[in-house]
């Protein structure tokens, strides 16, 4: 029998098998790397992209709030406005009221008194004056509370001043405004 030595062929077979390994892992390590590579950086491109999109919103929403403030601070202006225009509306409404409690008062105003000073609180008028007696300002009372335009006269103080032949009468007096009768008054004026 003749004796075949395999082992030569099989030692090539092995090494080409071998070397086909290597060369398929190396690839395979290569295809690999590349995959990851690839996904690495789609991943960063989408990243990116969506970093972009942040930055564009947050643009969006700083010019936006610069907005927002401007027109909180035009509506901080309208309010200003309105309310200086309440008040001039207020003040125009109540001019030909003032003129009429003045036109009322020198109506009530009997001879004997002269009025000094008349000022105004809120509805309530203090008026300060000189009379020749306690009657004329007792007449000055009476004459306010029978007027439709005030109401509930009140003396604060009276004083005698000087002597006796050339003695006045220093008052105060405060009287109230009726309110229904002085807005109604307005309308006609």
């Amino acid at each position: 029998m003749a004796r075949i030595n395999l082992l030569p062929w099989r030692e090539a077979q092995r090494k080409e098998r071998e070397k086909q390994f290597y060369l398929a892992l190396g690839f395979g390590a290569v295809l690999a790397a590349s995959i990851v590579f690839y996904i690495n950086s789609y991943i960063n491109g989408l990243i990116d992209n969506q970093t972009q999109r942040n930055k564009f919103l947050q643009d969006q929403i700083a010019i936006v709030d610069k907005q927002i403030h401007k027109i909180k601070d035009l509506e901080k202006e309208k309010e200003k406005l309105l309310a200086r225009m309440e008040i001039i509306q207020k003040l125009q409404a109540s001019r030909p009221q003032i003129v009429h409690l003045f036109d009322e008062i020198v109506r009530m105003l009997p001879n004997g008194i002269h009025l000094e000073n008349i000022k105004r609180q809120g509805h309530t008028n203090i008026l300060h004056g000189v009379a020749e007696s306690n009657a004329r300002v007792s007449v000055f009372m009476r004459n306010l509370d029978s007027s439709p335009v005030f109401q509930d006269p009140r003396l604060d103080v009276i004083e005698r001043t000087g002597n006796n032949q050339r003695a006045v009468r220093n008052f105060t007096l405060r009287v109230h405004e009726n309110h229904t009768n002085s807005h109604g008054d307005t309308g006609a004026l």
